[in-house]
């Protein structure tokens, strides 16, 4: 039996919705550079345009990863200390001589390798997502740390740390990771089979399994493709910062959720999209960059953060009962 794609009354307000939430999140990102050209002569300038979209980028791609896992109705709080622990792998890798492709794939292979572990708790082991990524959290910072012994792994391989720092065509390095990611990933969600089988699953899971979508391979699918953001942002980290520390990356599992809800993500699944959670987490580092540059308290970056989930939850529920 198939997944029935047949498109119901709820379709076309549901689209109209989405394009016009996007434009406004557009449309806000717009808003936040004009305003800081002109409370900032130094924010238009082509070294912090350059800053901002290489800050943007890492957290793009993760939070484009974590939201194949909200879609489904998921959670995965591990992204950040994937992240940290990738640092560590690939620089003890590099550190031992092997070559910068070979060092790459095997600490992607370990994004996949946890990923698969996730979905294998939430399926085979019935944990809820929260508790199994919350525990995998813990844990990576702890061995990360073991296999440092508390230190950094320093990387002098200038071909893989001069990447993150050069340019193509004007446009930094970093920001076109975002591009290589974000085209398949809104070819696979948006026009393929495997992109509506997850809203399916997200959407009702029994459902989509009476439905004939294999839902326990969806779920380990969805988990296997964050975690591999997150391994890949890792390598890009290590490659910025020329070092692996398993403490890297902290608290970016909420940046990356953040940017995914104010993307127009739901966290009660089936909502989401491939352009809303990159412009959302734009949206984020540039309210960081336009802080630190108008020297205002971190603090208040945490408090303006927390205020827009809010307000995009809300909209999100209305959004909802509307529909």
């Amino acid at each position: 039996m198939a997944v029935n794609t047949t498109e119901g009354p709820t379709v076309a307000p549901r689209r109209k919705m989405n394009i016009l939430f996007s434009l406004t999140l557009i449309l806000l990102l717009l808003a936040l550079w004009i305003v800081l050209g002109f409370w900032t002569d130094k924010f238009w300038t082509p070294l912090n345009i350059t800053n901002l979209m290489r800050q943007g980028s890492m957290t793009a791609i993760l939070a484009l990863g974590q939201t194949f896992v909200i879609i489904t109705a998921g959670i995965d709080l591990s992204v950040g200390a994937i992240v940290g622990f990738c640092t560590v792998i690939i620089a003890w890798l590099l550190q031992a001589g092997f070559p910068v492709s070979a060092a790459i794939l095997i600490t992607l292979a370990f994004g996949v390798l946890i990923g698969a572990f996730h979905a294998f708790g939430i399926v085979r082991m019935g944990l809820p997502p929260f508790i199994i990524t919350l525990a995998t959290l813990t844990s990576l910072r702890g061995i990360g740390l073991l296999i440092t012994n508390g230190a950094t792994i320093n990387i002098v391989n200038d071909d893989f740390t001069n990447f993150a720092v050069s340019d193509f065509l004007g446009i930094p390095s970093l920001f076109w990771m975002v591009i290589l990611v974000a085209i398949p990933a809104f070819i696979f969600l948006h026009l393929s089979r495997w992109g509506r089988y997850l809203f399916a699953v997200g959407s009702n899971r029994e459902a989509a399994r009476l439905s004939g979508v294999n839902v326990t391979w969806m779920i380990y699918l969805a988990y296997i493709l964050s975690g591999t953001c997150a391994a890949f942002v890792g390598v890009l980290l290590a490659s910025r910062i020329a070092i692996g520390n398993a403490t890297q990356a902290d608290g970016w599992e909420l940046q990356a959720i953040a940017s995914s809800v104010i993307g127009g993500t739901s966290l009660f699944g089936a909502v989401g999209s491939v352009y809303g959670p990159l412009i959302g987490a734009f949206i984020l580092a540039t309210i960081n960059n336009g802080a630190n540059l108008l020297n205002v308290n971190s603090f208040w970056q945490r408090i303006i953060t927390g205020v827009l989930i809010i307000v995009i939850v809300y909209f999100d529920q209305l959004r909802r009962r509307r529909l």
